[in-house]
């Protein structure tokens, strides 16, 4: 029962089985869900989310740990809170969503640094710390293309 629970979680109700790239495709649903559910836009909502996504993927990823071996990867729910992460009080178009987007798949997938050393804690919470940083980098990389934008006469608000 335990590791049917901690396998739905884990994967996100199944999308950590898609065949091709499941993380991008779990953080393209977690900007879907920012869209069509405006609520979780409120930044109580969306750091709540955030806490019970995070608790629930160190639990969920310990467990698919002992049963799959390290980080694997059709456990999906630290891109649903990492992508959380990078769209948390973001200003609203499209532009910062797609920044969003973008930006936390690059650090999700490049790594860099600080990012790729998270992934060395042990059980799930090495399989979340990563994501949360990149998600918390995506979010500062996004304010700070906005914040650059009318230097160059560029608008941000699209």
């Amino acid at each position: 029962m335990k590791l049917t629970v901690a396998k739905i979680v884990s994967t996100c109700s199944g999308i950590g089985f898609f065949p091709v790239a499941p993380g991008t495709v779990t953080s393209a649903a977690a900007v879907a869900l920012y869209l069509l559910l405006p609520g979780i836009r409120d930044v109580p909502v969306m750091l709540i989310l955030i806490l019970l996504s995070s608790a629930a993927g160190i639990w969920s990823g310990y467990v698919m740990e002992e049963q799959f071996g390290n980080d694997p990867s059709i456990v999906t729910i630290d891109e649903l809170a990492g992508q959380w992460i990078a769209l948390v009080a973001i200003p609203a178009g499209a532009l910062p969503l797609a920044l969003s987007f973008a930006f936390f798949r690059f650090f999700d997938i490049a790594k860099p640094g600080p990012v790729n050393s998270a992934q060395n804690l042990p059980g799930g919470w090495g399989i979340m710390a990563d994501d949360i940083l990149a998600g918390l980098f995506a979010n500062l990389s996004v304010r700070g293309v906005l914040f650059l934008l009318p230097l160059f006469h560029l608008p941000s608000g699209l």
